[in-house]
């Protein structure tokens, strides 16, 4: 199994410190409004990462952050005159009801910035120990030209940064490379006590805290690429100031979905946010669509692209729906275990979603050929549920769901023409043909069939 490493910038066998435990780090969101649909492709990649994990037999522990505090989401307190605390929680829940409905299975932590400020206040208060950073008029700086790695990750030249390259210039940094790990409060704003005056912590130092409480070590350590610089690059910097081992061994980072081939962004104004297109398409196809590119490619949104995806899965589901009126045919099935062998090759390869899904539709393919020639395949129904498992995506739990519902209309619709209501019974044959489902009234009963 080979994982691409952002740090080498090559792909490596993968190699976790314990040989069946995985610890996964992942950057969560800012919480200051919905998500939009770049946002959640990270999410959906690094679940789909974790499955396929646990499915080669690894126990994995996952843990995500929150950013709860920060400049945003102060704006949008002042914005919707809230406080800091209600507008964080507020769309902490919304993040929650969105990964949800993304079939992403949740972490096993999610550390809060602002629950766990004695360990960042702590991890700040060493590295100015260290002589790793300095304290200036309330500020604590990281002191970036003291780390002789500091651009390796992101492979940006520190003589270049220095000239003003996407730094931030302050007259209170001994350098423009120099990063805040400390800051004091504005007026209004919320802040919290520390050696250096109340305040609060800069972004990055809360990662490098939280993976040093909840995990020790990372094994991957995953974000969007985005995240690269600087986040991730400060998160090396001033972890391994303090340590002698590497902070993580593994760097995955997802590309940018874009739109109209720019990075989609709410500071563009060009995105669209995750329950904006759930209107028009379901969950489980933006899933399928974020899967079908390789993760590391920047990937276009369009509804062109999600239709096409869309056509894709119901071609998956309706195989996989035919194919439960077969018996099982044992041979039929020891050969259809090549495309389950494609599928985890293409998945031992930096986690190829785009192959594995390929190797679903080569199954998909095996399996029409074979009913139209009356085979017996139905062992072919339990082979297409686990590899579409590990993509996050279930094939019958819809298709139960709702036969379960029509048969209970159908109920109903019998009870009223029991009782001489023929308009609930019309009503209700209407509702179901508008949903796509024809009733018809046999000597047998009423069947009912998709239009």
């Amino acid at each position: 199994m080979k994982v691409y490493n952002t740090l080498t910038r090559k792909k490596e066998e993968f190699t976790p410190k314990l040989e069946n435990h995985v610890n996964m780090y992942v950057c969560g969101p800012t919480v200051y409004g919905l998500v939009h649909v770049g946002n959640i492709r990270a999410q959906v990649v690094f679940d789909t990462v974790r499955r396929y994990l646990e499915y080669k037999g690894y126990k994995v522990t996952m843990v995500q952050n929150f950013t709860d505090v920060d400049d945003k989401i102060i704006q949008r307190s002042i914005e919707e005159g809230l406080s800091s605390q209600n507008i964080s929680e507020k769309y902490i829940v919304e993040a929650f009801n969105d990964a949800d409905a993304m079939a992403i299975r949740r972490a096993d932590c999610y550390p809060k910035v602002t629950e766990e400020m004695d360990e960042i206040i702590e991890m700040v208060a060493q590295l100015v120990e260290a002589g790793k950073a300095y304290v200036n008029e309330g500020h604590v700086f990281f002191d970036a030209q003291n780390f002789k790695d500091y651009g390796k990750l992101s492979r940006k030249n520190i003589d270049d940064l220095l000239a003003g390259a996407r730094v931030e210039v302050s007259d209170l940094k001994q350098s423009p490379v120099d990063f805040v790990l400390w800051k004091p409060n504005k007026p209004g704003e919320p802040f919290w006590e520390s050696p250096w005056g109340n305040g609060r912590p800069g972004w990055h130092i809360e990662c490098s805290a939280m993976v040093k409480k909840y995990l020790g070590y990372v094994d991957i350590h995953g974000g969007g690429a985005d995240l690269i610089f600087p986040h991730h690059e400060n998160e090396i910097a001033q972890s391994e100031s303090l340590q002698e081992e590497p902070f993580a061994k593994y760097w995955m980072h997802v590309g940018m979905l874009t739109n109209g081939h720019k990075k989609m962004s709410k500071s563009l104004g060009n995105f669209f946010t995750l329950r904006d297109t759930a209107q028009s398409f379901p969950h489980e196809v933006i899933r399928f669509f974020l899967l079908s590119g390789h993760y590391r490619m920047p990937m276009e949104y369009g509804n062109d692209l999600l239709e096409s995806a869309a056509k894709g899965l119901e071609r998956i589901k309706n195989c996989r729906n035919s194919l439960e009126k077969y018996d099982c045919d044992s041979a039929l099935l020891k050969e259809a275990e090549k495309f389950k062998e494609d599928f985890t090759a293409s998945m031992d390869d930096d986690f190829n979603t785009a192959d594995a899904i390929a190797a679903v539709f080569d199954l998909v393919r095996f399996a029409n050929t074979r009913m139209r020639s009356n085979e017996e395949v139905s062992g072919l129904a339990g082979l297409l549920d686990e590899l579409c498992a590990i993509l996050g995506l279930s094939l019958l739990e819809e298709e139960q769901t709702l036969e379960e519902e029509v048969e209970a209309l159908i109920a109903q619709r019998q009870e009223a023409r029991k009782n001489k209501d023929f308009a609930l019974a019309d009503k209700i044959r209407n509702d179901l043909l508008a949903k796509g489902i024809v009733l018809e009234d046999t000597r047998s009963g009423v069947q009912w069939t998709r239009k």
